[in-house]
């Protein structure tokens, strides 16, 4: 159950509540996707703990994290996210599939891999799922094996250009996109304007880990101005729907 507390009071049952009314993909620019960040943090800010996201959030935090992937047509990741996560198909219980259908979307969201040097496990679960797509952007001449359908958008040169991502995506029909970070990767997509929203859930601990990263790291940015537009508690969770002021 999550508590709305802003824009007004309410409840709504669950995370497939909460992104009903989500049609990310109307938003669409005509040069790139409606791209929005999810992001879980701690009280301190630290977007990791012992090396990992998973601890941060609670079951409400996972319920929302799933529902995001069934209201977008691709999910965008960096190398040391998926690593650190072992992602795995991204759509995984068959309900969900059918929620993307019913919302006019493929059953399976492309799978957006941002890895420059392509320094991925071989037995990375996502890359063994024969029903998953997955396009790769790099600067590495190499290959990934695997039964997943891969396809690889490649660079002359380091770091990968997010903004030609952007562009290739939207041209090959992608509408919404849903990055899931990590913190560097985030910082880049925002330094080139290519963020629309930010869903930050902000847990009630502390880390303490004063080298864990924050949500954006790497890159130098200027100050960005965010609207809330709404604010959603469970379990003394905060889970906040930003968008950024242009």
């Amino acid at each position: 159950m999550f508590r709305q507390l802003l824009p007004g009071p309410g409840e709504l049952p669950d995370a497939a509540a909460v992104v009903e009314d989500l049609t990310l993909g109307d938003l669409a620019r005509e040069d790139r996707p409606y791209l929005v960040l999810n992001m879980v943090t701690t009280a301190d800010g630290r977007a990791t703990i012992r090396g990992r996201s998973g601890p941060i959030g609670n079951a409400a935090d996972q319920d929302l994290f799933h529902a995001l992937r069934t209201r977008v047509d691709a999910v965008m990741v960096g190398a040391g996210t998926l690593r650190a996560e072992r992602y795995g198909r991204l759509v995984r219980k068959p309900e969900r599939r059918a929620a993307r259908l019913h919302a006019g979307l493929a059953p399976d969201p492309l799978a957006v891999i941002v890895s420059g040097r392509l320094d991925l496990p071989e037995d990375l679960p996502l890359l063994h799922e024969p029903e998953q797509e997955v396009l790769v952007a790099t600067f590495s001449d190499g290959e990934l094996e695997g039964a997943a359908s891969i396809e690889y958008l490649r660079a002359d040169e380091g770091p990968v250009d997010v903004s030609r991502l952007l562009a290739e995506l939207r041209a090959r029909g992608i509408r919404s996109v849903l990055c899931e970070g990590g913190p560097t990767l985030n910082a880049e997509l925002l330094r080139v304007g290519g963020v629309d929203e930010i869903f930050l859930c902000l847990a009630p601990k502390l880390a303490g880990e004063p080298d864990a990263p924050t949500m954006v790291s790497g890159v130098l940015l200027e100050t960005t101005e965010l609207e809330l537009v709404w604010l959603l508690e469970n379990e003394s969770h905060l889970f906040a729907r930003y968008r950024l002021r242009r």
